[in-house]
């Protein structure tokens, strides 16, 4: 069974999975050289720029987006799975290692953060607290044992999670320390990182509470969230997309008959309802914060596609989005025009239109949605053809 300590679970790669490795390789090179970056020019750090062209020192005092380094570090952790895999370098045997720059990255963000893991936001600390524990298990596999600093986060972080997953609202996790708002950005991560870590029964009443309050009975999706609002409950009713990877992601990693029916009925409604009319391209949400939702889903409809204990039906659709998808990215994709100042790959927020529209030459290219394309790229190398 394919699981995010073994989320290969699958043979050698056939020839197109080949293919989508090395254009995989090709994002990651382009992210981490366009991207990446010493804090402060302290050696040893590593640190993704919020964009590009960078700012420079102004950028230290400007939006610090947490989660987004987060999700770099995941992205990392693909790379390093893959490098594990062929015992290759993504970028050459002159530059360090997938799994050394997502380790860099982690104490990075902890320096940058005035050097404190926790933050404000749980989603935030959910999506660190997700991304370290992948990374301790590569360094176990790599046979690298994990430094103390990984089991830090990790208790550190789980008395926040604990904090914030009260009675209140009948259960849920609170999105903030303002503990006004429960919602599925908050919760499904936490459920996931409960459910990875062995605390099944309050992974499964996140679940429950998540399937008793948020999902919509008619279009099969999670909903945003219930925010205490003068003393009344007040329910946000947006739909996005990446809400519906994390709590699929613990449905299948909690696993059982229930949970499982759960995961093939979203996986369905995710094809009806968060696709771009006429295509089976998962639709693109912008820029900002937005610029990472498409690619959080695709991460986990591929673990979905891999998982042997779902129905074909539900893992071919799975399959299909996350193979379209990518191909989108990639064929919208501005290459160098050969300038040096320029390295590299660009993609586009919105995967059905091209970078050279979205991001025309000279103007500023966010690190989430170039993150994004990445790993949806990853998602597409793990699944067999």
């Amino acid at each position: 069974m394919p699981t995010e300590s073994n989320p290969a679970g699958q043979q050698p790669p056939t020839t197109e999975a080949a293919v989508w490795a090395i254009r995989a390789d090709e994002a990651a090179r382009s992210v981490t050289r366009l991207f990446g970056r010493r804090l402060l020019f302290l050696p040893g750090t590593h640190i993704g720029a919020v964009s590009i062209p960078s700012r420079g020192i102004r950028s230290l005092f400007g939006p610090w987006h947490y989660w987004w380094q987060a999700h770099y570090v995941d992205c990392l952790v693909d790379t390093g799975r893959r490098e594990l895999a062929t015992k290759r370098r993504f970028d050459g045997d002159s530059h360090p290692s997938a799994g050394r720059l997502a380790s860099r990255l982690v104490t990075t963000i902890r320096l940058r953060n005035f050097f404190r893991f926790v933050n404000d936001y749980y989603d935030d600390m959910a999506w660190l607290a997700l991304s370290t524990l992948r990374l301790e298990k590569l360094a176990e596999e790599t046979r690298k044992p994990g430094r103390r600093r990984n089991a830090y986060i990790r208790r550190k972080l789980t008395l926040q999670f604990d904090s914030a997953s009260t009675d209140d609202l009948g259960g849920g996790t609170f999105w903030s320390t303002k503990r006004d708002f429960k919602n599925t950005p908050a919760t499904a991560p936490v459920a996931l990182y409960y459910a990875r870590t062995d605390h099944r029964e309050r992974a499964q009443a996140l679940v429950n509470w998540l399937n008793g309050k948020l999902l919509h009975p008619g279009r099969g999706l999670y909903l945003d969230g219930l925010r205490i609002r003068n003393g009344e409950i007040v329910l946000e009713d947006a739909v996005y997309t990446y809400n519906q990877g994390p709590i699929l992601g613990a449905l299948l990693e909690l696993g059982g008959e229930e949970n499982l029916e759960r995961a093939a009925h979203l996986i369905e409604a995710v094809a009806r309802e968060l696709t771009v009319p006429g295509t089976q391209v998962i639709h693109g949400d912008g820029t900002g914060d937005g610029g990472l939702f498409s690619g959080i889903l695709i991460r986990y409809l591929a673990l979905a596609a891999r998982d042997q204990r779902l129905q074909d039906s539900a893992r071919d659709i799975a399959k299909v989005l996350v193979l379209s998808t990518a191909q989108a990215f990639w064929d919208g994709r501005r290459e160098s025009s050969g300038d040096p100042k320029s390295p590299g790959l660009t993609f586009s927020p919105n995967p059905l239109r091209p970078a050279s529209e979205t991001y025309p030459a000279g103007t500023a290219v966010e690190l989430s949605t170039q993150l994004q394309a990445w790993m949806t790229l990853e998602a597409a190398a793990t699944l067999e053809t």
